[in-house]
C-alpha cells in the first residue's frame, strides 16, 4: 500500500505540496506537477493508495484555495478508482477527527 501524509503545518507552498506527493506515491517521471497532472496519476494507480491531510486549516492558510482544489482532485479520484482513499484531519494524531467541510 502507498501512502502519503500531506501536513498543513508543513507543506508552505505548491512546490513541497508536489514533491511530497510525488516521493510519497512514487509518481511518474512524466507527472506535470499541477492538479490535472496528479488526477491523471491517481485514476492510473494500481496500488491500494492511502492520502491523508493533516491541519488542513494551515494547508489552506498556505496554500490559498489550491488546497480546496487539491480535495476535490482527491474526491474526484478516489470516486474514479476505489484504489484510492482520502481522510482530512483536523488536528495533529492522536487527537484527530474528520474535518466534514471539506468534499
Amino acid at each position: 500500500m502507498l501512502t502519503c501524509t500531506l501536513d498543513g503545518n508543513s507543506i508552505m507552498d505548491r512546490r513541497t505540496l508536489h514533491d511530497t506527493l510525488t516521493a510519497s506515491l512514487q509518481l511518474p517521471d512524466w507527472y506535470g506537477r499541477n492538479l490535472d497532472a496528479l488526477y491523471d496519476c491517481l485514476t492510473d494507480l494500481q496500488e491500494e493508495t492511502e492520502i491523508r491531510i493533516l491541519n488542513p486549516d494551515a494547508l489552506e492558510a498556505n496554500l490559498g484555495s489550491y488546497a480546496r482544489s487539491l480535495v476535490g482532485v482527491l474526491h474526484r479520484a478516489s470516486s474514479e478508482n476505489s484504489r484510492i482513499k482520502y481522510i482530512v484531519l483536523q488536528n495533529e494524531p492522536p487527537h484527530c477527527k474528520q474535518w466534514d467541510i471539506w468534499p
